[in-house]
């Protein structure tokens, strides 16, 4: 049993990890982009200073720039420096890890619009309500730091850039980040293999605060928390729970609190935590009746809550090679390269701080040489408007990788026909564990088909959509009959996948 407790934590930690890995890096970026090149006025200019609106701001920059709940505590450290008041800074976090370009788009053909649009207005009640009367009862939570000199415009700017990014990555930014990935790890030990299966059902009144008790240490990135948003409305569960677990899971973790703790103190983050839980669990009761879907037919359990709970059962053997197994046919290749990214970045972080606490290499880049005249065709950009640049070009890189990660339809068809052979022949095959793991893969290419679709035509009609469902549907009774193990089922249950695959190829190349 400690084995698989032991390998349980450790698999479910690295799991987080990969995942917040880009997402932690956009993070340390924005970060270095707003010590180095936006500055402490423009920076405090773009979230409206103290202003009425600067809530409002802290909301809207929050949804536009890619990054989660573990990416903006690097980003909320430099705004804590910088004099910004808690309530705004504390509104940016919230906001920041719930919505981007690429998430929006997924959760609009995982769900009904309504509910995400309904979602989103949600979060600006809770970030700004919340924030509002935080100010109110601390007027005096802000407090600054001295604005590090400017680095002349070149070459040093943008190794300026790296270094803050650096700094982060190693130091107390990452000791944050841990905590947060360690709750979650947590939560993948105390939580045994499926016991999240039957707590968010749609007829059960207590499914909000049952998911309450477990999203504060739930780590979910925006596009996990999509997903599991659109599996719980596909199986009619709790839209009051569904809104609980994007406003907590995906906007907070224990690293934001632990922060915030350090920051504000125990007296200020309990008043947060109180408003904040207060207010989202109102609005959850508030939308649970009106956007529960009742066109769908009720499922007794759901399995999109499994990645908190513990992977494997109290009996499992050799855990530690399940685990390896799980990770390496888990994550694809092209995840990896932002956790290398990610490890060089941390690495070099550990360099500085360690033998560099005197920050000499800051000095340097700051230093100006006084004989070195400029050149006839330089043009210095001021590097408040090189940070505004910079910034929008996160948000365009963010949009433009909706059309890399959702394929054109042609494309997304071939990818699921080479995934219906490996579902569909490990299902005949006798093969659970293997069926199971492509049938998650190939439910995730349908709705990528429909992104990528909809992303070329703007829009999407009533018939593709049907068509699609149809097939999932499908397959989650797949994946029931073959946990019950009744093969005269799964083989007419095959049958049934592979002719709806061909009528999907139809509509969505023939008949668009």
């Amino acid at each position: 049993m400690t084995e698989v407790l032991i390998w349980s934590f450790l698999l479910r930690l690295t799991q987080s990890l990969i995942a917040a890995s880009p997402f932690i890096l956009a993070g340390l970026i924005v970060a270095g982009i707003f010590r180095r090149l936006m500055g402490r006025e423009s920076t405090r200019r773009l979230f409206g200073n103290s202003s009425g609106r600067s809530l409002l701001q802290a909301w809207g920059l929050g949804m536009l720039l890619p990054i989660c709940s573990l990416g903006v505590i690097p980003v909320i450290r430099e705004l804590r420096g910088m004099g910004l008041r808690g309530g705004t800074i504390l509104a940016f976090a919230m906001a920041a890890p719930l919505f981007n370009p690429l998430s929006v788009l997924y959760g609009l053909t995982l769900s009904e619009p309504i509910a995400i649009l309904a979602f989103a207005f949600c979060s600006l009640i809770v970030v700004t309500g919340v924030g509002m009367v935080w100010d109110r009862l601390f007027p005096d939570s802000s407090q600054s730091e001295p604005e590090p000199p400017t680095v002349r415009a070149g070459l040093k700017r943008i190794a300026a850039i790296g270094v803050a990014a650096a700094r982060h990555a190693g130091g107390r930014s990452a000791l944050y980040i841990l905590i947060g990935l360690v709750g979650v790890a947590m939560l993948g030990v105390v939580l045994p293999a499926g016991s999240l299966q039957h707590a968010v059902n749609g007829d059960n009144p207590l499914a909000p605060l049952t998911m309450t008790a477990i999203a504060v240490p739930v780590y979910a990135t925006p596009m996990l928390a999509m997903s599991q948003l659109g599996m719980m409305f596909q199986h009619a569960n709790s839209p009051g729970a569904a809104f609980v677990l994007l406003a907590l899971g995906a906007g907070m973790n224990l690293g934001l609190v632990f922060w915030m703790w350090r920051q504000y103190g125990l007296r200020r983050s309990a008043a947060w935590m109180g408003l904040l839980l207060g207010v989202v669990l109102l609005l959850a009761y508030g939308v649970d009746r009106p956007l529960y879907p009742h066109a769908i037919d009720p499922a007794d359990h759901t399995h999109a809550f499994d990645i908190y709970c513990r992977p494997f059962y109290s009996d499992a053997v050799n855990p530690g090679a399940l685990a390896i197994e799980k990770l390496r046919r888990d994550t694809s290749p092209v995840e990896l390269y932002p956790l290398a990214m990610l490890g060089l970045l941390l690495a070099a972080g550990l360099l500085l701080n360690l033998f560099d606490r005197t920050g000499r290499v800051e000095r340097w880049l700051e230093a100006t040489p006084q004989t070195e005249a400029p050149r006839r065709l330089d043009v210095v950009v001021p590097g408040p408007i090189l940070g505004g640049v910079a910034l929008i070009g996160l948000v365009v890189a963010s949009i433009v990788g909706c059309y890399a990660y959702y394929p054109p339809p042609a494309e997304v068809l071939e990818e699921m026909n080479i995934v219906k052979a490996e579902a569909l022949g490990a299902a005949l095959a006798d093969d659970p564990e293997q069926a199971t793991y492509w049938i998650e893969i190939y439910d995730d290419w349908s709705r990528k088909l429909e992104v990528g679709a909809f992303l070329r035509d703007w829009k999407l009609s009533d018939y593709h959509r049907i068509k699609a469902r149809i097939l999932r549907e499908q397959l989650e009774l797949l994946e029931h009959e073959i946990e019950h193990q009744d093969r005269e089922e799964i083989q007419q249950l095959v049958a049934r996948v592979s002719r709806s695959q061909g009528r999907l190829r139809t509509a969505f190349i023939e008949e668009r």
